[in-house]
């Protein structure tokens, strides 16, 4: 389908939104978004003093208790690079989408703050945040750095901070491999595909579950569903739309024809 016929095909989805009734979009990021950026992605190889592991075998509590010096290492380097990072055109497109009459709820698997820093009001993080740490031993909040870590470009293992409550170790504020979603977050993001008018799944694998299921969520309550991605995923037959591209380049485009501005 050429760029012309999708957005005349989203214009459509719009307009048929009951009478009355402000359009709802819903915006589902994934790991391809924030890769855009810069962010390293759980597929990319590490380096440095994590080279002899891939980043499922750091991300899990388990891992955590064995070595926490080696972990919270990884994760400060982590949230340096996503505080190195801007965000780019697809995060700015999104935030500005929002700035228009339409409804929007974006949904994330990034653990980063780009569509915050971008001007995004509240995204429903699926996997948590680098910057909201949290007690490992008693879930005490942690106050968040906001300060640049400066971490060594192979790395250092770092102590994590004791929890201010209790004195167990402080763990990053994520979603490991293993742990439920949070249960707030995952409600809003399905309630927001159930009743949205139209999903743009951007830069998602849909590999990873249940957030893989939140567009499919939106297909089956009679949404039009838009794919964003350079590579096919096990979305594209529940895509009515599978636009093949890089978000910052592709995304932009379609929604300003959501906001009418094309």
């Amino acid at each position: 389908m050429q760029d012309a016929q999708a957005r005349d095909v989203l214009r459509d989805a719009l307009r048929r939104a009951p009478r009355g009734r402000t359009p709802h979009i819903v915006v589902f990021t994934g790991a391809g978004v924030s890769a855009e950026s810069g962010i390293p992605t759980f597929r990319d190889a590490l380096t440095g003093l994590w080279e002899r592991f891939d980043a499922q075998q750091l991300a899990t509590p388990e891992a955590f208790l064995r070595d926490p010096p080696l972990v919270w290492g990884w994760y400060e380097w982590r949230r340096m690079r996503a505080m190195q990072a801007s965000p780019n055109a697809a995060h700015a497109a999104i935030a500005a989408l929002e700035a228009g009459p339409a409804r929007i709820t974006v949904v994330t698997q990034n653990v980063d703050d780009l569509h915050e820093r971008a001007g995004s009001r509240a995204p429903v993080h699926l996997h948590g945040s680098l910057f909201a740490p949290r007690c490992f031993d008693c879930d005490e909040p942690a106050t968040p750095g906001r300060c640049m870590p400066e971490e060594p470009e192979g790395g250092r293992r770092l102590a994590p901070p004791a929890c201010a409550r209790c004195g167990g170790p402080v763990r990053p504020g994520v979603v490991w491999f293993g742990e439920p979603l949070p249960e707030r977050a995952l409600a809003a993001a399905f309630d927001a595909a159930a009743a949205c008018d139209v999903l743009f799944s951007v830069g998602a694998s849909s590999l990873v579950h249940p957030a893989a299921q939140v567009p499919v969520v939106a297909k089956e309550a009679g949404a039009l569903v838009v794919q964003v991605n350079p590579n096919a995923t096990p979305l594209d037959p529940v895509a009515d739309l599978n636009v093949r591209g890089p978000a910052a380049i592709a995304l932009p485009p379609l929604l300003a024809a959501c906001a009418g501005r094309d």
